[in-house]
């Protein structure tokens, strides 16, 4: 991926696409072509077919979406699929006709069933009943993954797919409604420790076992994958370590300085039990994450506490 070379990263104002804007940067690359969503709605495909036309990008990475955390996807299904259904779809489908030479689309490892074997190989995706909290969010995702695989196969497109585990990272979503669980952890142990609380509820059991990766890790992936893999289908993205959920609320107790009592309610929702990737192709390529959970989490919340609007009040 030669350095000169126009690259758009769709979602660049996100946890995920800044990172993926400062790892070009670092890399030395020049021409990063970046849009906000009031400058181009990629839910308009006449829209998105212009800007390919006029701006001619040589390499994609498509990491706009709609996120959030199982509350926010359990009550809004609908908009969760028809957002990144019709985005991923604009996208790639632009890319197609105006002759993107490589696409990278990102998704998530909530495509995978519900139940599958662990660690989740490549080759379980459809096999299964999926997770019915993310349902509508793993299909728009499964839908661009086959967009972007049968482009290849019908059109000879270079497009090229991978599912990261659970991200996190600067710029997060902190919000208390519909952000994923490692930072709305981090937000409520932190109102929980400035008010002196003595005990703090969390949702579900506790017991489910999930796999985190840094966004800047995700990152540094994407860019060599983009340079070295060139397949149909996916490739996973992860850490190839988990923990339980009661185990994060710990590590992350400990880096905010809550010392109150952490307790679960059962009776809220726990998502999928355990989701651990099989991330021995991404190895093979020779990348390994380079961030540690806990350092992680140390810096995610020192970001919260000198960005975040909440965390200064």
């Amino acid at each position: 991926m030669e350095l000169a070379a126009k690259i758009y990263v769709a979602g660049h104002r996100g946890m995920v696409g800044s990172a993926l804007v400062r790892a070009l940067g670092a890399a030395g690359h020049t021409e990063v072509v970046t849009r906000t969503s009031a400058e181009l709605d990629l839910r308009d495909g006449s829209a998105t077919t212009a800007f390919f036309a006029r701006e001619k990008p040589t390499y994609v990475i498509m990491a706009a979406a709609r996120v959030g955390g199982i509350h926010h996807n359990s009550t809004a299904p609908y908009d969760f699929l028809y957002d990144n259904l019709i985005m991923s779809a604009n996208v790639i489908e632009a890319a197609r006709q105006h002759s993107v030479r490589k696409l990278l689309y990102l998704g998530s490892s909530c495509i995978y069933p519900k139940l599958a074997a662990q660690p989740i190989k490549e080759e379980a995706l459809l096999t299964g009943p999926l997770e019915p909290t993310n349902e509508a969010y793993a299909i728009a995702k499964i839908a661009g993954i086959k967009l972007c695989t049968h482009a290849r196969a019908q059109y000879g497109c270079d497009f090229i797919s991978a599912m990261p585990c659970n991200l996190y990272g600067f710029g997060d979503n902190f919000s208390l409604e519909n952000s994923h669980v490692l930072p709305a952890m981090i937000r409520k142990m932190h109102e929980a420790k400035l008010r002196g609380d003595a005990v703090l509820k969390l949702w579900g059991s506790g017991q489910p076992l999930r796999e985190f990766l840094h966004a800047d890790d995700l990152a540094q992936a994407s860019l060599l994958l983009l340079r070295k893999y060139s397949a149909p289908g996916h490739i996973n993205i992860g850490s190839g370590e988990e923990l339980s959920i009661r185990q994060l609320a710990a590590m992350i107790a400990e880096v905010v300085g809550f010392k109150g009592r952490i307790e679960f309610d059962p009776s809220m929702p726990d998502g999928t039990p355990r989701k651990l990737m099989d991330v021995s192709g991404i190895r093979a390529l020779g990348w390994s994450p380079s961030t540690s959970l806990t350092a992680g989490i140390r810096g995610v919340y020192e970001w919260y506490l000198a960005h975040s609007a909440e965390a200064r009040k």
